[in-house]
């Protein structure tokens, strides 16, 4: 395991608005984005990816249904009171938060598999801008290839193998 010293590119394929290329180095893989594609201008609730250069920040994981991953980058598991505030009124937009929390949020600990294995970009956080877009996680694929509301959906496999060659200095490209 080490870091990768190339970026990962996701590249939107037009004939399916929803689905896109990650590549890594020589490796590519089919993904989900939103059903949107891809926007450069990103805003809450919009149904698109983000377009930009985004670094990878920590992973998140369900220690009750998946093994840590391997990966250079910070490792935290989940707890059944995770959330993530989605409501740009909240000074904790875009931020990770305790449940149950008053403001507008995401459970990470869902009851189907896409939050599993969620890694956290670094789309909007420095510092967040209310209504610019929360929550922009790489995530596990929804059965079928769905769109995902924003996020990058992979397959387990893919992401795991993306996250073992991954560490503080991997940016994500979404162009």
């Amino acid at each position: 395991m080490g870091t990768f010293d190339q970026d990962i590119a996701i590249r939107h394929i037009a004939a399916n608005g929803h689905v896109a290329s990650l590549s890594m180095g020589e490796t590519a893989f089919s993904c989900s984005i939103g059903p949107s594609g891809i926007s450069y201008n990103k805003s809450e609730g919009d149904g698109a990816t983000p377009a930009g250069r985004w670094p990878l920040r920590y992973v998140m994981y369900r220690p009750d249904r998946v093994i840590r991953p391997l990966t250079a980058l910070p490792v935290k598991a989940l707890l059944p009171d995770s959330g993530w505030c989605d409501d740009p009124a909240s000074r904790h937009y875009n931020r990770p938060v305790r449940l149950p929390c008053p403001h507008s949020h995401e459970k990470l600990w869902r009851d189907d598999h896409l939050y599993d294995l969620v890694v956290v970009l670094g789309h909007n956080d420095t510092p967040p801008v209310a209504g610019k877009g929360s929550a922009v996680f790489m995530h596990l694929r929804a059965p079928g290839g769905t769109p995902t509301q924003g996020c990058i959906g992979l397959q387990q496999n893919h992401l795991r193998h993306i996250l073992s060659r991954s560490g503080s200095g991997t940016i994500l490209h979404i162009c």
